[in-house]
Order: structure tokens, then sequence, then C-alpha cells
């Protein structure tokens, strides 16, 4: 059963399990998600309120773009569980003789680029969902002002796990240059990442304490 079709516990029950998968990476993904429903609520407890006309348009924008984003992250939780699930399924295949060994060794390459590209994915989207975290600070329901910051909060949370796991799968790959193009991806949204978590809890706290 997809991860996402269980209820609450029994997802919970999974990732504590021992088993790998769900992990991390998972885990960066429901933070995303977690994010980007908070800042569709700012947007509908924003939407239809007088004190707030002149800036309904854009939180109806606002939202559209976050409910995109949230399916976006909530895809991503399974689709990172698939990619480790493949780098295993590679693993166990037979190695007995040099033409095996050979066609193993390709599929784990082709499968751990492709588990480090999907938190990569995750990252790239959490900035997307930063930029709505930030209008929605700036702009929505000031009595749900600090659902803006924990929105802000939780992506911030997924970059930095999503950039974990990006990094542990880069370990494992033999193509120095999309180890190096890669790296140099996560550094820069990492850097990006944190800037706008900066920004965001700034006009929260001032919006806060005003």
């Amino acid at each position: 059963m997809s991860l996402v079709n269980r209820n609450l516990n029994a997802f919970l029950e999974e990732l504590a399990s021992n088993s790998p998968a769900p992990g991390g990476g998972s885990v960066a993904a429901l933070a995303g998600a977690l994010g980007s429903a908070l800042t569709s609520m700012v947007c509908r407890l924003t939407v239809g309120k007088k004190k707030y006309a002149e800036a309904e348009e854009e939180m109806k924008s606002v939202l559209a773009m976050s409910e995109k984003l949230r399916t976006t992250f909530t895809r991503l939780i399974d689709t990172d569980t698939d990619a480790f699930n493949k780098v295993m399924e590679a693993y166990s295949l037979p190695k007995e003789s040099d033409d095996r060994k050979a066609l193993r060794n390709a599929a784990i390459q082709e499968a751990t680029k492709e588990a480090a590209l999907v938190p990569l994915e995750c990252m790239k989207h959490c900035i997307d969902a930063l930029a709505l975290a930030r209008a929605v600070a700036q702009k929505g329901n000031l009595n749900s002002v600090s659902d803006a910051g924990v929105s802000a909060l939780m992506i911030g949370a997924g970059i930095e796990a999503a950039a974990l796991n990006v990094k542990i799968n880069l370990t494992g790959i033999t193509d120095m240059e999309f180890v190096e193009w890669k790296t140099s991806e996560v550094s820069s949204i990492q850097k990006t990442g944190r800037d706008a978590v900066e920004e965001i809890l700034l006009i929260v706290g001032d919006k806060i304490s005003s």
C-alpha cells in the first residue's frame, strides 16, 4: 500500500520499524507537504476577509500554487522510498561472472543516481514553497502569522533533511562530474533556503510583536 494512503499511526509505525525505507528522504518530503499545507491554511483564513480584501487575489493564487506543491511533496514521499528500493534491488543482482558484475555495477550506479535526484527535486520544490510561505507571512491573516512561520520552519527542515539524503547517495556514485555538479546544487539550495527561512521568521516575529 502507498505510504500516503495509510493513516498517520500506520505511517509512523512503518517509519519506526527496522525497515530502512521509508526513511529520511520520505520524511523530508513530508516536511515539505506539512509546510505547504500550513501555507494553504493561512490562505484560506485570509480569503473572504474584508480586512484583507487587497490581498485576496494574491492569496487565491498562492493557495493554488501551494496546493499543487502539497500534491508534489505527497507524491515524493512514496517516490523516495521507491528509489531506495530500486537501489536495494540493484545490489541484489547476481555477480557470479564478470559480465554480471558489470551489469550489476551499472544498475547500482543508475539506481543510486536516481536516489540522489529524488531528494534534490524535493529541495528545489521547497524553495518554491518558501516563496509562498513568505507571501502569507507578509500579507496573510495576522491571526495566523505564527502558522506562516511554522510553515517556513517545516519547509526549511525539508531542505536540510533532503540535502543529507542527496549527500549520502552521492558517496556511492563514481561519476565525479555528476557528484560535483549535484554537490554544488545542494549547497546553493541550502543557502537560499536558510536565507529565506531567516527572512520569513523575521517578518513573523515583527508581526507578532507589533
